[in-house]
């Protein structure tokens, strides 16, 4: 890449081109993923192993695909309630790397529970012959994810720039703690990225904090709950490709009481996200780059899942080949993964495999000291609940040893590395 004060001078020469805007390129595109076949659906226990029975509204994979000076990221956000599968998830990565030339991605669940169970595999005990059908579900999903980021991929054009972000009051609550001060992130955080040629948006990514859990259980239809509605929402004022990407929302559900039904309140979310796109003033990037680091740790597990009375329980709450599947993977230890990327310097993008506890994302934030960082829940993998420390020691769902089965302290160790990755990025370390 030239550099910056000679891009200025052929600049002017070239009389006000978009030299700076042709270095930093991004493109959008979506793909529905809603099954097909009657599957297992994700999220709540007391269902077991039964069966959808229809579609409420679709399931959507919304992707952004983003190059700076040469560097590929891809950012997907699935009505999903956790990213694909280890296996699927390798998969999807080589093939746009293969095809695309795409390096990074940062592929997340909306953490719906009324989307499809993505974990059965076509072996043994695994789902073969009980849940063929979400089995097929499973490659299709892939082949349609491959699909979006692809499009996107072919539909690069240089583009401008602005992030922004609101405290919105009254839209999520803490589920979990009961010491105060409670702990609440209501950060609204958005990313615009507008087409440089004809200055209209062409994403906008939107990271906020709520559990989707807005619709009955006994309810087996699917659902993008109100990620759906939001990003609907978002398109019809400013039209381009709207992107919901979760936070650290283990401890945080939506209050949905002064809004109503999960459409309502993704209306209204999606109305303070529009708010806020129209009246940020998107740039030309003047030094575009995409550095990023990922790595997957190894933690001890609080739950022996050598047991067979353990597993046998765990069976009986949920059913014998989900378990099994998370069994496989867990073999080695809770092997949880971070990726953090740091856009133009400035802007930190943080994807955890799990469910993180608010705090850690808000003190991440904090100490950072970056321009913005976006952290995104249910991305890359899925190795259930990180609790703060405070937060295991107080217990409770999403604090036990049930659902949260990394040693305590998992969760600040990964916050750590990422923060010293945006600082060594940056060139401060």
């Amino acid at each position: 890449m030239l550099p910056f004060s000679l891009r200025i001078v052929l600049f002017a020469l070239l009389g006000g081109s978009n030299l700076m805007a042709s270095d930093f390129r991004a493109g959008a595109a979506r793909a529905e993923i809603t099954p097909q076949e009657p599957v297992p659906m994700w999220g709540y226990g007391e269902r077991h192993g039964s069966l959808s029975e229809g579609t409420l509204d679709p399931l959507m994979a919304t992707a952004i695909v983003i190059e700076a000076d040469g560097v590929k990221l891809a950012i997907v956000g699935l009505d999903l309630g956790r990213s694909p599968n280890e296996e699927s998830l390798l998969r999807i990565r080589q093939r746009i790397k293969d095809e695309g030339g795409i390096e990074h991605s940062l592929i997340a669940g909306s953490h719906t529970h009324h989307g499809p169970v993505v974990e059965l595999r076509d072996r043994p005990g695994r789902g073969r012959g009980r849940f063929d059908a979400a089995i097929r579900y499973n490659a299709l999903l892939e082949e349609k994810i491959v699909a979006a980021i692809l499009e996107a991929n072919a539909k690069l054009v240089p583009a401008t720039l602005a992030h922004g972000a609101v405290e919105l009051q009254n839209f999520n609550r803490n589920r979990h703690s009961k010491w105060e001060p409670i702990p609440l992130d209501r950060t609204l955080a958005l990313l615009r990225l507008d087409d440089a040629q004809q200055n209209k948006p062409l994403a906008i990514l939107v990271n906020f904090t709520a559990h989707p859990t807005s619709i009955p259980a006994d309810k087996l239809l699917f659902s993008a709950d109100f990620a759906g509605a939001m990003r609907a929402e978002i398109e019809a004022q400013l039209g381009g490709t709207a992107v919901f990407m979760q936070g650290a929302a283990g401890d945080l559900s939506t209050n949905r009481g002064p809004f109503g039904d999960h459409a309502q309140y993704g209306k209204a979310l999606g109305e303070q996200a529009a708010k806020l796109a129209a009246s940020l003033q998107p740039q030309p990037v003047r030094d575009p780059s995409v550095q990023v680091r990922e790595e997957r740790f190894s933690f001890p597990s609080r739950t022996n899942f050598n047991n067979p009375l353990i597993v046998g329980a765990y069976s009986l709450a949920f059913f014998p080949e989900l378990v099994a599947n998370f069994v496989d993977e867990y073999t080695e230890g809770i092997r949880p993964r971070i990726t953090v990327a740091l856009l133009n310097n400035q802007i930190a993008l943080v994807g955890g495999s799990g469910e993180f506890f608010c705090q850690h994302a808000l003190r991440l934030r904090e100490r950072a000291r970056v321009e913005r960082l976006f952290f995104f829940g249910y991305c890359n993998g899925y190795h259930q609940y990180f609790p703060t420390i405070e937060g295991a020691a107080q217990g409770g769902y999403g604090a036990d040893t049930q659902v949260a089965p990394a040693a305590v302290g998992a969760g600040e160790t990964m916050m750590d590395q990422a923060l010293q990755w945006v600082f060594q990025m940056q060139g401060k370390l």
